[in-house]
């Protein structure tokens, strides 16, 4: 038998006597998905490549992006929208490829967004060697939070979201009790850490603060706003108990 130090012994001993406790709940099981960014068996799946049945307009008209090839398209004009599907706190993911845009800079290359819950956004942009400002760059807690990196990929490739989401909650009374925050992994490379949301609303019973709300991608459209196509795919997430 190999030496043992008197400490690493008695150590040893302790666990060797600990009580078991099999009563404890296991973790539940989560089957993953079959490859990497695809959902899991827990997931609610909100675009699968085959329809828009999960998506409707501010006014809740059908949403009036297209579908061709597993990928949705929205083109600039065809607004907002919105997730029929809710949630407090997430796990998201999503996939997007912004159209390639050479005559445009700034904030007209590749503009979008993702809402978390209809009222938070992380930008979508085209930030690949296209400078503007931090907090509205790819991967930004938009107007609050720049991105700690710049992970874009060039305009025209795939590129992924995958965000962990605690949304704000309110008490009885209708007072904020706790912000939320927001981590996010943009092609895999950590860009926000943690990141407290500041809250810009009104409060908890103006504006629904802590509600349940939906997933919303944004169509960056208002007067003289160049033709964007953007491109989404494989979008889902699973609720966090809060």
């Amino acid at each position: 038998m190999a030496y043992m130090r008197p400490a690493i012994l008695l150590f040893a001993l302790a666990m060797a006597a600990a009580p078991q406790k099999p009563e404890e709940p296991q973790p539940r099981v989560v089957t993953p998905g079959a490859a990497c960014g695809q959902p899991p068996a827990d997931a609610i799946v909100l675009f699968d490549g085959k329809d828009l049945s999960h998506w409707v307009t501010a006014g809740g008209q059908p949403a009036r992006c297209t579908v061709a090839d597993g990928v949705m398209t929205c083109r600039t004009g065809s607004g907002d929208i919105y997730s029929k599907e809710t949630f407090r706190s997430a796990q998201i993911h999503l996939e997007f490829s912004p159209s390639r845009m050479s005559d445009q800079h700034g904030q007209a290359r590749g503009n979008s967004g993702v809402y978390l819950q209809g009222r938070y956004e992380i930008q979508i942009l085209d930030s690949y060697q296209n400078p503007t400002y931090a907090v509205g760059s790819c991967g930004a807690l938009y107007g609050q939070a720049a991105p700690l990196v710049n992970a874009s990929r060039p305009p025209g490739e795939w590129q992924t979201y995958d965000i962990v989401f605690h949304g704000p909650q309110c008490d009885a009374a209708g007072n904020l009790v706790r912000h939320g925050s927001v981590t996010v992994l943009h092609n895999g490379v950590l860009v926000q850490d943690h990141v407290e949301i500041k809250n810009t609303l009104r409060g908890c019973a103006a504006d629904h603060i802590g509600e349940p709300g939906p997933l919303m991608l944004q169509d960056h459209n208002y007067k003289g706003a160049p033709v964007t196509l953007m491109r989404f795919r494989n979008i889902w997430f699973r609720p966090i108990p809060d």
